[in-house]
């Protein structure tokens, strides 16, 4: 679909990455790393590499509303190649408040200019929540005023494709925790469309792409969960993957920071970890160029890619205790005798149960 477009710059992809010292093998070895990430098979690769090269005939809007632009700080740290030679140069990058140059009237005319040009063909990402109350006068944004909820509708209306980067833009984030008195929602509770969410404070620069990357493709949405997150990037609990699982397992848990049990890389549960409620693949993508993530850190997971985080997983440094958490699993695994992943009465019992046995083996 995508190769019966014009470019929209002068200048092909693989042309720019020759002029920039990227070879077409480095530029091979970054598909294959995102197919794999895509959970798609290698033989798909050649596939990611033509949608990359056709790209830059996809027009991107990018738009800030109630966020602190974390998850730009996350996306600009995408490596191999870097964000600014394969996205910003290569995608047609038409409105971004951090990243492009234009400011005031500029910048209004740029957006429009966008929403004009590109009638049922540009995608839109928006980070940041949407506040509601007072008809949205919580957040104005630009010379003219208008407010975040009239500029994501407006951009919406005529959007190929909308991706919520970020808790915030997904479901509300901080700025909807209690009281709420903003009425901050989520980007897909106010514009009556499809919204693709990737939850996270921030998500990982490699979901937000490998998403961006998957839509050029194949010109659809990915598979979703119940929350409309991509399955390749949340079907699997933090939990699952943990480096500290078997530490869990073993029923060695940190009961205060700093004591022995964490400088040996004991569990975190204990201390608070969220990782048996949440879904995302931070322990085995990471951040920083896969340097590291908060449990590798020696924090535990505080649940952000989940609705309402902020409320139903605080305190941060606390277990949940006795209340039931809603899980997607429709069957839960069982890791001994009690499932996890159900409520937090039966990790509770889990931990327990796994200290007693580990007290018997070393008796």
């Amino acid at each position: 679909m995508l190769k019966s477009l014009p470019p929209l710059k002068a200048t092909p992809l693989k042309d720019k990455l020759s002029k920039q010292g990227i070879s077409r093998r480095e530029f091979m070895k970054w598909t294959a790393s995102m197919t794999t990430l895509l959970a798609l098979p290698i033989q798909f690769s050649p596939l990611l590499a033509e949608a990359a090269e056709v790209a830059d005939r996809v027009p991107l809007i990018w738009l800030h509303l109630a966020e602190c632009t974390g998850c730009s700080e996350s996306l600009i740290r995408c490596d191999t190649p870097t964000i600014d030679t394969l996205l910003f140069d290569h995608i047609s990058l038409e409105y971004h408040e951090t990243l492009m140059a234009a400011a005031g009237w500029q910048a209004e005319e740029n957006l429009e200019h966008a929403m004009e040009t590109y009638p049922g063909g540009y995608l839109l990402a928006v980070e940041g929540g949407v506040p509601t109350a007072d008809n949205g006068k919580y957040l104005t944004v630009g010379c003219k005023g208008h407010t975040g909820l009239h500029i994501v509708k407006e951009a919406a209306d005529k959007a190929a494709a909308i991706v919520s980067v970020g808790t915030c833009a997904s479901f509300g984030g901080v700025q909807a925790a209690a009281p709420n008195p903003t009425g901050t929602k989520g980007v897909g509770q106010v514009v009556g469309k499809p919204v693709i969410n990737l939850g996270g404070c921030p998500p990982s620069e490699k979901n937000i792409v490998g998403t961006l990357m998957y839509y050029i493709m194949f010109g659809r949405l990915p598979a979703l969960d119940m929350y409309n997150r991509p399955k390749w990037a949340y079907g699997a609990r933090v939990h699952d993957n943990c480096e500290r699982r078997g530490r869990f397992d073993a029923g060695e848990f940190v009961e205060t920071f700093g004591d022995e049990g964490a400088k040996q890389g004991y569990c975190l549960y204990k201390v608070g970890c969220k990782g048996p409620y949440t879904y995302n693949n931070c322990p085995t993508e990471r951040f920083n160029h896969h340097t590291s993530w908060p449990v590798l850190a020696g924090h535990g997971c505080i649940g952000c890619s989940e609705p309402s985080f902020w409320d139903a997983m605080a305190d941060f440094e606390k277990p949940l205790g006795r209340r039931d958490l809603h899980s997607l699993d429709a069957t839960a695994d069982r890791i001994g005798a009690v499932a996890l992943g159900v409520t937090a009465v039966g990790i509770g019992a889990h931990a327990v149960a796994s200290v007693f046995a580990n007290k018997e083996d070393n008796s």
